[in-house]
């Protein structure tokens, strides 16, 4: 059990995320995320097996990664120091390399069903990496390569460019025909000989196929998470959906030796994939329209912010005056109803006698008595009786 210092510091480092990772407040998205891996390999609980403390600490990690990594979340918390904020996290994060089988029988079944289910890249493999002892095949630019990856494993590869190459730009894109999940991996060497996870990109499932792509162009090139973007509250998703409209952390790669991986990140199943490296400079049109278009994204980004406090500010003198008409609404009825009150008290005449009613049931009587003897005198072959005749029948017994 932790002591009371631990538990206070554990408060402590909670209500302030950049503590915990070990950063400044001003620290970039590459820094925030380069220190979240560093730590969570630390502490994962592969590696730090029956210990509590370890395990304590790699949760805090994660929340902290978790507040700090979602643009809004980071803003609100620099904002009003809650330490409340960012606490729903959207996404259920695993490392499926770690669970069981049953536990993975259960995780596939609530992706089935529509649970947003994150995966991440398994500890084991990063902490190979990051000793330097994953075996990497070279790649020459241009080269497109087609195999099968077992699942929660990699395969890596390392691609030397020239200057030139370098200056015009590099794509990287995996696919798979089979719409298997993965991750299009990029790493970082490390002056011992270690590769650190730099960037990912979890494959999409577009058309008939699922493809993951990397972009150094020497600009921002951004990415759109779906997932954060649909998981929003209904009510300001419209606000907060290019929230999820990122830029890479990295724009460029200088010349020389750079690693990728393709990461099987199916629950049972091996991935499929076909992964091609070339170069971006026959494509200088389409780079241009890419540059231009996510330019055009992030101003609308910025317009939204703008809008949203316009529309609150309406939608809550909308909200007043909708009260106030079904005010007003209220009172006039009730005054109007008043007023006809009022006037029907303006008269001259009795008020109706109850025994009115009785003579108008004598006078309906006296008529249906008046049509049973005419119809008596019909039956009887008298057809040219009159009407006249009959009333004066009837009135033989009145004196006068």
């Amino acid at each position: 059990m932790r002591s009371e210092n631990k538990e206070a510091g554990e408060d402590e480092l909670r209500r302030n995320p950049y503590e915990v990772l070990g950063i400044s407040s001003n620290s970039t998205d590459q820094e925030i995320k380069s220190a979240y891996r560093r730590m969570a390999l630390r502490y994962h609980p592969d590696k730090n097996p029956n210990d509590p403390v370890a395990a304590d600490m790699f949760k805090e990690v994660t929340f902290a990664y978790d507040l700090l990594s979602d643009p809004e979340n980071r803003r609100q918390y620099d904002t009003t120091g809650s330490e409340t904020v960012g606490l729903e996290n959207e996404d259920l994060e695993l490392d499926l390399s770690s669970l069981g089988a049953v536990n993975t029988i259960f995780a596939a079944l609530f992706n089935k069903l529509g649970v947003q289910i994150k995966t991440t890249v398994s500890a084991n493999l990063l902490d190979e990496a990051l000793n330097g002892t994953v075996t990497t095949l070279p790649l020459t630019v241009g080269k497109v390569v087609s195999r099968k990856v077992e699942k929660q494993s990699a395969h890596f590869y390392s691609v030397t460019l020239t200057e030139e190459e370098a200056q015009a730009g590099l794509i990287c894109k995996v696919q798979s025909s089979a719409k298997n999940k993965f991750k299009l991996l990029y790493f970082d060497q490390e002056d011992n000989g270690g590769l650190s996870l730099a960037l990912q990109e979890d494959s999409k499932k577009t058309g008939k196929l699922s493809t993951a792509g990397l972009y150094f162009f020497g600009f921002p090139v951004y990415r759109f998470d779906h997932r954060r973007a649909l998981s929003r509250d209904p009510e300001t998703g419209f606000f907060k959906r290019l929230d999820a409209f990122q830029p890479f952390e990295i724009t460029e790669l200088k010349p020389g030796s750079h690693v990728f991986a393709v990461y099987g990140d199916n629950f049972f199943k091996s991935v499929s994939y076909t992964l091609e490296i070339f170069s971006s400079a026959p494509f200088a049109n389409e780079k241009e329209n890419l540059r231009s278009t996510e330019a055009q994204i992030v101003s609308k980004r910025s317009e939204l912010l703008k809008f949203e406090s316009e529309y609150h500010e309406v939608f809550a003198q909308f909200t007043e005056m909708a009260s106030k008409c079904a005010g007003e609404v209220q009172e006039i009825d009730e005054l109007l109803k008043r007023r006809n009150e009022i006037c029907a008290a303006y008269t001259i005449f009795p008020p109706m006698k109850q025994g009115s009613s009785k003579n108008r049931s004598w006078s309906k009587g006296k008529s249906k008595k008046k049509n049973s003897l005419l119809m008596e005198h019909r039956e009887e072959g008298e057809v040219t009786v009159r009407e006249e005749d009959v009333v004066k029948k009837k009135k033989w017994y009145k004196f006068s």
